[in-house]
């Protein structure tokens, strides 16, 4: 056992060892293994002591109480390499695990393992019986009922199932099932659509329903056949009233020299040159005047405010007749009662043609000559077969809070017909 122990410490030395004793100058260059020693030559010195073998006893057992003890002790320190000895090693195969069995493998086991098992005599195998799934007929069979009563579970939810439908009847106030009888159609009423009227009666009606505080205007909403998104379809055009609109209108003319005081005699409101441009500009959009005039020489220059004159509709323009050399002229018609109009996105022309307090006539007149106006704004591509069919599809008349009334065709026909038999004498 010794000799056993001694080759394995001489396996396990470092190589260096064996480096160190074979350059020692003291040992011959070859060196042969002795045949009564299992350690070779090299190994030994001239001062080494021979290796005695030595026997030990058999260790004797213990009893049980002292291997108790023992257990108790080890499981509290783990024993060191050294307290296993070979024989031990040996002897540590579990009990019941033969050396003939192919599947026992001995490294499996630990040195914790070999510790709680060495001492026990034997491991019987224990087995168990195979789990069967039980049949219909190991079942035990319920208790049958009496008749006339349901099981307890089917009871249970018939009852819930009656309280929940009486709860829903009772939430809703439902005594029995309620008939609901099949649904009809029910037509909407709709409003009675107007008849066209003559001018004279539409004007009477426009004048009773103006009940409003203040002054009312008399206004005109003409809804036209064309498309205004063609550019050869565009209606726009101006025209003097005949009675004027009976509004105040403040008029401002940009002019310098001779047609500044034109205008000025003619009784302008405001009457500048490049100061009242610059005036405009730093206003901030702030306008006083109603109407806008200006001679050509002048055109360029208003470029600089146009984005505040043009959404108002006061930039001049030559095919109204508000850019020409004529200031007086241009000053009076103004002030007398000149109109602009133009359609818009849904081709409907909307314009003011007097107050309510005129009289029947003044309105009849001043309607006339605006439809004589409309009737020479007609756009040349415009190919109808009459003046009025296909270009005026209604004529509408209303004060400025009041409902409208529609007018005949042949009716404004007539009143445009009389305007130009007037304006020819």
């Amino acid at each position: 056992m010794l000799l056993s122990h001694a080759r394995r410490c001489y396996l396990r030395r470092p190589p260096t060892l064996f480096s160190h004793h074979l350059l020692s100058p003291s040992l011959p260059p070859e060196t042969p293994f002795s045949k009564s020693s299992p350690l070779p030559v090299f190994y030994r010195s001239s001062s080494s002591i021979p290796i005695t073998p030595v026997a030990y006893p058999p260790k004797p057992k213990e009893s049980n109480e002292t291997v108790e003890n023992k257990t108790s002790s080890a499981d509290r320190m783990p024993p060191s390499r050294r307290e296993l000895e070979p024989t031990e090693r040996a002897d540590s195969t579990p009990p019941g695990a033969g050396a003939a069995s192919p599947d026992f493998d001995p490294r499996a086991w630990t040195r914790r393992d070999v510790r709680f098992v060495k001492d026990v005599p034997k491991i019987t195998p224990v087995s168990y019986p195979s789990r069967v799934a039980p049949l219909p007929e190991d079942r035990t069979a319920a208790p049958e009922a009496a008749e006339g009563e349901f099981p307890r579970g089917d009871l249970q939810s018939e009852a819930r199932k009656i309280q929940s439908d009486t709860r829903v009847r009772s939430y809703f106030g439902l005594t029995q099932e309620e008939i609901i009888p099949f649904p009809t159609l029910i037509k909407l009423d709709k409003r009675p659509t107007k008849v066209p009227m003559e001018l004279t009666v539409a004007i009477r009606e426009v004048k009773a329903n103006a009940k409003r505080n203040f002054l009312e205007s008399v206004e005109a909403h003409v809804n036209l056949g064309v498309d205004p998104r063609r550019s050869d379809q565009m209606v726009r055009g101006a025209l003097t009233l005949p009675h004027g609109t009976g509004k105040t209108v403040r008029v401002a003319v940009f002019a310098e020299g001779a047609a500044a005081d034109e205008a000025r005699a003619a009784g302008a409101d405001i009457v500048g040159g490049d100061e009242l441009i610059e005036e405009i500009k730093a206003g901030g959009g702030k306008i006083k005047f109603d109407k806008c005039i200006a001679t050509p020489m002048f055109m360029p220059r208003l470029s600089k405010i146009g984005r505040i004159l043009g959404p108002r509709g006061l930039m001049p323009n030559p095919k109204l007749g508000s850019v020409t050399n004529d200031v007086s002229g241009a000053v009076k018609a103004a002030k007398c009662g000149r109109i602009d109009f133009k359609i818009d996105k849904t081709a409907i022309v909307h314009v003011g043609l007097g107050k309510v307090n005129f009289t029947e006539d003044n309105l009849r007149e001043n309607i006339g000559a605006f439809v004589n106006a409309l009737l020479v704004a007609k756009p040349v591509g415009l190919k109808k077969t009459s003046k009025y069919a296909g270009y005026v599809k209604n004529f509408t008349l209303s004060s400025t809070m009041g409902p409208g009334f529609p007018v005949t065709i042949q009716s404004l026909s007539a009143a445009a017909d009389i305007y130009t038999k007037v304006q020819a004498k």
